[in-house]
């Protein structure tokens, strides 16, 4: 996956439909996306890397 996992999912035809962010301890903050395309949503949960550069996506269908 690339680092900018909701760039990608934008230029699939995914269109952003609420935002939040939540902070799982010391600095480390949790950005969830609600992205919607032809009926169907997914949450896009972005976070950095513990170790290292770049960024972690997880996709969750709902």
């Amino acid at each position: 996956m690339s680092d900018k996992p909701l760039s990608d999912a934008v230029k699939q035809g995914w269109s952003v439909v609420a935002y939040t962010s939540t902070e799982s301890g010391g600095e480390n903050w949790k950005h969830n996306f609600l992205i919607s395309r032809n009926g169907q949503h997914k949450i896009l949960t972005v976070r950095k890397k513990m170790l290292g550069s770049g960024v972690v996506a997880e996709e969750l269908e709902v």
